[in-house]
């Protein structure tokens, strides 16, 4: 299958980012991302105004790292509570995942409804009490830190019998 060289307008996920020059199939880039305005051919002519998309990437790029520094410090403050439901001897029901963790930040704040569960770093379900800290994943080159405090839930029925 033919390849053609292309030059994209803007970030496409998976491809790249503006200003990048790549090989994609003929098909993809006439039916897809030229008609879309997302890439156009890359010609001797259109590579000369590759200046002016790299300026365009870099500003993006820029305010990126500054809105995720923002809302690393953020999250480096915050503290999240949970209570896991215990029964005899301590042992646990349940468990706190990073789909538990991701509701409880947007419950907490509106700019942590941004953040995917994906993110967090969580490398298997909490199932005990304690403080923990969980790694947040908000760029790729900026990570925060959450700090969470798992607590026993008080069960009123075992205190009636």
């Amino acid at each position: 299958m033919s390849q053609i060289e292309v030059i994209l307008k803007q970030k496409v996920e998976n491809l790249g980012a503006e200003a990048d020059v790549i090989q994609v199939k003929r098909g993809y880039a006439l039916n897809f991302l030229i008609p879309n305005g997302k890439a156009y051919e890359a010609t001797p002519g259109n590579l000369k105004h590759i200046e002016s998309l790299k300026k365009a990437r870099a500003l993006r790029e820029a305010n990126e790292i500054e809105a995720a520094t923002k809302l690393a410090n953020r999250l480096n403050k915050q503290r999240l509570k949970f209570e896991l439901a215990t029964g005899q001897g301590g042992k646990a029901f349940g468990s706190i995942t990073a789909k538990d963790i991701q509701d409880s930040l947007a419950e907490t704040d509106r700019q942590f409804r941004d953040i995917d569960r994906k993110q967090i770093q969580l490398n298997k379900p909490i199932k005990r009490t304690g403080d923990f800290e969980v790694e947040v994943k908000i760029h790729q080159d900026i990570n925060a830190t959450l700090k969470l405090k798992v607590s026993a839930a008080t069960n009123d029925e075992q205190s009636d019998n």
